[in-house]
């Protein structure tokens, strides 16, 4: 079997082992692919695993020995599904793999936007400690999470996780949730997106990006939220409206963000990051070493299924 990856450094960037997926067949890795090498690459390939890499109904067309494409993530909208469906090619994706590290990073960003343990850190190193007349330090209030409103947008794997994180901080947990009664959990109170939006302390997402909420959050979500509350968004960038976002953090219509994405990865140079009340890290929230090696696994799992008759994970 001819097994091809397009884009495999962000998995791998050399501190794992493609082992589980080489013991499969003739596996071909190439860190990066740009659009006008995909057809090339992937000409006598039966198997083919992306992570961002756009495949379209031409592309499946032009290799004809293709019967399997492996998304490496969960989200697959990278993927012509109308067109694998029409052509017989098989796609999958992996699912669960990141919920430990979205979750850890979840917590970081706002006990970061809490604590400000970076910017307090870096107050030490300017001297600012040692200048102090007093044996402690800090230059803006810290704040606690006991006692505090979640607000989750979106309850599944992630979501669940994060509120029972959320509840062993001693926090109140709410929820916007399409299937409530399917997903009832103890601890956990399903709201209206209107209750969420104005009892929330700090707001979660963890939703998927679909036409219907795009943009989310925006200056109506933002005039709606506590002056005191934040946002947290690891889930895809588009949910956010980031003009509005700004906007709403400079008029003290609300009080910070952290963000693990954007509507374009990378961003533009000229994106407006620098407010002090917004933390950005870059789309890592997922790229634990633990949570990239499950995504091989997974990968592999999936490629074993499919070769025995019997595929899982198929989104087409």
């Amino acid at each position: 079997m001819s097994i091809v990856i397009l884009d495999g450094y962000t998995t791998n960037p050399g501190d794992l082992d493609w082992w589980p997926l080489e013991k499969l067949g003739q596996l071909k890795i190439y860190d990066r692919t740009s659009p006008d090498q995909i057809i090339e690459r992937i000409e006598d390939a039966e198997v083919i695993l992306t992570n961002k890499t756009q495949i379209t109904g031409d592309t499946m067309e032009a290799a004809v020995g293709l019967r399997y494409i492996g998304v490496m993530a969960t989200g697959y909208n990278i993927v012509d599904i109308e067109s694998a469906k029409r052509l017989g090619i098989t796609v999958t994706n992996v699912i669960g793999y990141s919920t430990p590290s979205v979750v850890q990073h979840t917590f970081g960003l706002i006990l970061e936007l809490l604590n400000r343990t970076g910017e307090h850190s870096a107050e030490v190193r300017k001297g600012k400690w040692h200048d102090s007349e007093d044996f402690s330090y800090w230059n803006q209030s810290i704040l606690e999470l006991s006692g505090k409103v979640m607000g989750i947008v979106g309850f599944g794997n992630i979501g669940k996780a994060v509120a029972e994180v959320a509840k062993a901080f001693g926090m109140k947990v709410i929820s916007y949730h399409k299937h409530p009664e399917r997903d009832r959990t103890p601890g956990v109170e399903f709201v209206s997106m209107d209750q969420l939006l104005s009892d929330s302390d700090i707001i979660s997402l963890h939703c998927p990006l679909r036409e219907e909420n795009y943009h989310l959050m925006g200056n109506d979500q933002f005039a709606q939220m506590k002056n005191s509350s934040l946002l947290i968004n690891t889930a895809r960038g588009g949910l956010v409206d980031h003009d509005a976002l700004l906007e709403a953090i400079e008029a003290k219509k609300i009080a910070g963000a952290g963000l693990d994405v954007l509507e374009r990865e990378p961003p533009e140079a000229s994106i407006k990051i620098d407010n002090p009340k917004l933390v950005v890290t870059p789309h890592q929230a997922w790229a634990s070493l633990e949570s990239r090696k499950r995504l091989i696994e997974g990968l592999a799992e999936n490629i074993k299924d499919f070769k025995a008759g019997t595929p899982k994970n198929v989104v087409a």
